[in-house]
């Protein structure tokens, strides 16, 4: 590795840790006490009068927090999507008040309303008004979109539509480990429910039962326009077609009627059904919606400066986008009924605006009713709430016994088998030892993937089929990461060329989970890529997954490990040492049939049932040996072959998997100043886009020490036989006559 990457990793290093250190809201424990709006759903049919006065008071308080908020934000000339987050305060602030942070939970598809969630934890005291004011968009504590803080969701927000099957995952896992009482509330926006992710999202809720509701922000508002004029479909008939019951309400912004809803939708949760709570409007003339929301002389105003009557009849949206900011919700609701006047908030903001004239509009003028039963709060007891950040990658997890381990059935030496039964017998051994901690994800290739003989060990509530929907299963797995405290192992599966085209949102998905420490990183989820290579039999390009090493290494930043096991028996070692380990996780299985590797002096299989995993294995060592081959997955026998052929001048090493402990590499490479040369079945690219892969990390360290380096592995995939692996990596020139020739050619 170049000494220049060096320096940058340890500069970036002092600048994280210096960042990190001025955070006010995160650690690895934050004990908040708060106010104790608390509503047991369960038990409480309606809220109290005290109880919606209390909420209605919050919400004031919320949506100023947030003006003043954006309003900071326009002295830098900068703005956000003030009127969603306005929208989303008051129904937000309901699901908090049920919310128990255990079985009952929470997360936000459309985050980038987070102004409106920052605001309604200021609001009942998880963070400070004074963060939320001065802070929003400028810090690690309140970033631009929804994350992980006290009083939060885990779920951080990132793509339209990806929460929606995460947070059916974290409901599926909820309900297996918590049982009668689980539920999970996602808010989302009437935009990204039409993702692939979010019908796909969706569709599992209802095969499976998840205990979730939708509360969906119909404001007819989108970036570019309205809704109605980008995609000009009824959601509740397409919700409802992939099996979500609609549940129909005309606000969101009535506070007692919402939670009267609340209420049926978690009867129905606990009975297995999943429901959308939709709000449908009024058709009602201005002067009335005006006259009901107390605004009749603001309104006339408004309209009487665009020529529109009051007496004209409109659509009232049941979320209403920049609620209480007076203007600008009329802006909004005329936009929608196409008067003049009408203007989008989708990206609101205080730019030209003067913040203390919009908070004393009517709508920011709390009754006696709301004072007093926000005074009562404050005298009452603080309800206190413990968060816990996730556990550190590497942890301990799931760890077999080495007893149990022991006794697994492994390939003998002298037999060529899938490394696929090795992974097969490790997830077994893992779900045999603790089925209740295990959850398996597939997408209809069980037979093939190898993951059915692990799921005869769990309950059906621990197993979930999502057919041939990818993406929709790897994210859901990340939600079952999420569903409660201690170890688990959850585990997806489906073929590397299906990952590497359609499910990359599973993986992406890492990069904005912040931890409650705040660093980015992948959460508890392993992703079983099978079929990885040019190694997939003869169906030629169909099956091939010719970039599963730089994916893996793309995501290396949020893993604890990327397994890339060269048979079968690597492979069970490295399920596992996966199993033991918390975090983020990739392992990619070879199809075809590999021989057992031996060891060196022919005394048994190189790796024993009861070994522990290791990074790097000594293959072949020779006593003169300047020369090395190290190998990464499949094709390692191959490099055992041409060491034997020539004749103790190159050593061979195993990589099993990345990354190596810091130094170890280069280390490695130091030990042969005549040259090292590379093996993989992978993309290694070409001249014209330079080495990428394996080959591309060691060829780092290798320029770094002056030792001279070659590299095999596929450059240029555009035409290919259709044979079996054998033949593929002839026809690719990845044999151990090119490993030779390579070796004498350093």
């Amino acid at each position: 590795m170049a000494r220049g990457i060096k320096a940058a990793e340890s500069g970036q290093k002092r600048r994280n840790d210096r960042l990190l250190k001025g955070v006010k809201h995160l650690g690895k424990q934050v004990k908040s006490e708060v106010l104790p709006l608390t509503v047991d759903i369960a038990k409480q049919r309606a809220l109290s009068r005290e109880q919606v006065a209390a909420l209605e008071s919050l919400q004031i308080d919320a949506a100023g927090t947030a003006i003043k908020s954006l309003a900071s934000l326009a002295k830098i000339n900068e703005l956000d999507h003030l009127g969603g987050g306005l929208e989303l305060i008051p129904p937000l602030l309901l699901t908090l008040a049920v919310s128990d942070y255990e079985k009952v939970e929470y997360t936000i598809e459309h985050a980038h309303t987070s102004v409106g969630y920052y605001a309604a934890l200021a609001a009942l005291g998880f963070v400070s008004e004074e963060s939320v004011v001065e802070g929003f968009r400028r810090g690690l504590d309140i970033p631009g979109h929804v994350s992980w803080l006290p009083g939060g969701t885990q779920l951080n927000g990132g793509r339209l539509g990806v929460m929606i099957p995460v947070a059916v995952g974290q409901a599926l896992g909820k309900k297996a480990k918590y049982g009668k009482g689980s539920w999970v509330v996602c808010h989302c926006g009437d935009a990204g429910y039409i993702s692939g992710q979010g019908l796909n999202g969706f569709n599992g809720a209802a095969v499976h039962g998840a205990p979730i509701t939708f509360v969906m922000h119909r404001n007819g508002i989108q970036l570019s326009g309205t809704t109605e004029g980008i995609m000009d479909k009824d959601p509740r008939k397409i919700v409802a077609a992939m099996g979500v019951e609609v549940l129909e309400t005309t606000t969101l912004h009535d506070t007692a009627a919402l939670y009267k809803v609340y209420r049926e939708a978690y009867k129905l949760a606990q009975a297995g059904t999943a429901t959308m709570i939709y709000p449908t409007g009024t058709r009602e003339r201005l002067d009335d919606f005006g006259a009901r929301l107390g605004i009749g002389k603001e309104l006339e105003a408004f309209a009487g400066e665009h020529g529109v009557k009051t007496s004209t009849r409109v659509w009232i949206p049941g979320s209403l986008m920049s609620y209480r900011d007076v203007v600008s919700m009329l802006e909004c609701v005329f936009l929608v009924n196409k008067l003049p006047g009408g203007e989008g908030h989708h990206d609101g903001h205080m730019k030209g605006r003067d913040a203390a004239k919009v908070l004393r509009n009517p709508m920011f003028k709390k009754t006696a009713a709301q004072r007093q039963a926000h005074a009562g709060l404050r005298r009452r007891k603080a309800r206190q709430v413990v968060t816990r950040a996730r556990p550190a990658p590497g942890s301990r997890n799931l760890v077999l016994p080495k007893s149990v381990r022991k006794k697994a059935s492994l390939p003998p030496v002298g037999k060529s088998e899938s490394p696929r039964a090795g992974s097969e017998a490790g997830y077994a051994a893992v779900a045999a030892q603790y089925p209740d901690n295990v959850f398996v994800v597939s997408c209809d290739l069980d037979p093939s993937t190898k993951l059915a003989k692990a799921r005869g060990f769990l309950a059906a509530d621990h197993q979930f089929e999502m057919s041939i929907e990818e993406q929709a299963a790897c994210l859901l797995t990340d939600g079952l990461a999420l569903a409660g405290p201690g170890p688990q192992l959850n585990v997806v599966s489906t073929f590397a060329a299906f990952y590497e085209g359609i499910a990359r949102e599973g993986f992406d998905m890492w990069r904005y989970q912040r931890n409650l420490t705040g660093v980015n990183e992948g959460i508890n989820a392993a992703f079983h890529v099978s079929h990885v290579g040019a190694c997939t039999g003869r169906d030629h390009f169909s099956g091939w997954g010719l970039e599963w090493i730089n994916v893996g290494i793309s995501y290396l930043p949020y893993l604890h490990r990327f397994y890339g096991p060269a048979d079968a028996r690597a492979a069970y070692l490295a399920v596992c040492d996966m199993a033991a380990h918390y975090g983020g996780h990739i392992i990619g299985i070879p199809r075809d049939s590999l021989p057992i590797l031996e060891k060196q002096d022919g005394s048994g299989p190189l790796w024993e049932a009861g070994d522990d995993w290791e990074p790097v294995t000594a293959y072949r060592t020779y006593p003169n040996a300047k020369r090395a081959i190290l190998a990464f997955g499949a094709p390692a026998f191959l490099a055992g072959a041409a060491a034997d052929a020539l004749g103790g001048r190159a050593d061979v090493h195993i990589v099993n998997g990345l990354p190596l402990a810091p130094g170890a590499l280069e280390r490695l490479v130091k030990r042969y100043p005549r040259g090292v040369v590379t093996v993989e079945d992978g993309l290694i690219g070409g001249a014209d886009a330079g080495l990428r892969g394996f080959a591309g990390l060691v060829a780092g360290a290798a320029a770094q020490n002056k030792v001279p380096a070659a590299h095999i592995g596929i450059t240029d995939p555009t035409t290919a036989p259709s044979e079996g692996h054998m033949e593929t990596w002839a026809h690719f020139g990845i044999t151990t006559r090119a490993l030779v020739a390579a070796v004498k050619g350093l």
